[in-house]
C-alpha cells in the first residue's frame, strides 16, 4: 500500500514504482510500469500531497478491435487533514486509484484518427480500403426502396 512520509514544517519528496496489484490490492492488468513521484508539503493545518502517476495502459481499440497501448501521465494534488497522518505517514492508496481510474478516456482508441472496421465485411480500415460499397440503407427506411411514385 502506498504511504508517504510527511515533513514537519517543510516538504518531503517521494518516489516509488510497483504493479497495480501491489499498489491497490487488486489486479488491474491493463496498467503496467506504474511510477509515482511527488512531494508532501506541511501547509497550515493540513498536508498537501501533489505529484504524478506515470503508467502504460494496454487495451483493445474500441473502433478497430486491435490491441494497443499508450503511456499515460496523471497529475494529482490533494489536501489531507493532519489527523490523517499516522506516525507521520499518510496512506495515499485511494487517492492514486481514484486519479488513475478517473483519468481514463471514455473511448480507448489506438490512434485519434482510427477508421474502425468496415460495417459490411469487418476489415480493419486502418490497413486500407476493403472495396465494399459504403452505402448502407437505414433499416427503418428500407421499405421505401420499393416505393414507386405513379
Amino acid at each position: 500500500m502506498p504511504k508517504v512520509q510527511t515533513a514537519r514544517g517543510g516538504i518531503a519528496p517521494f518516489e516509488f514504482s510497483a504493479t497495480a496489484e501491489n499498489l491497490f490490492g487488486e489486479s488491474l492488468d491493463e496498467f503496467t510500469d506504474i511510477k509515482v513521484f511527488g512531494e508532501v508539503e506541511d501547509a497550515e493545518g493540513c498536508y498537501v500531497v501533489r505529484g504524478q502517476i506515470e503508467c502504460k495502459k494496454s487495451f483493445i481499440c474500441d473502433r478497430c478491435l486491435a490491441p494497443a497501448s499508450e503511456n499515460q501521465v496523471h497529475e494529482f494534488e490533494e489536501e489531507f487533514e493532519k489527523s490523517a497522518a499516522v506516525d507521520d505517514v499518510i496512506d495515499i492508496t485511494e487517492l492514486l486509484r481514484d486519479i488513475l481510474l478517473a483519468g481514463q478516456p471514455m473511448k480507448n482508441l489506438c490512434k485519434a484518427d482510427c477508421k474502425g472496421l468496415c460495417p459490411k465485411c469487418g476489415a480493419n480500415l486502418n490497413d486500407g480500403e476493403c472495396g465494399c460499397d459504403k452505402f448502407i440503407v437505414d433499416p427503418r427506411l428500407s421499405a421505401l426502396e420499393n416505393f414507386k411514385i405513379v
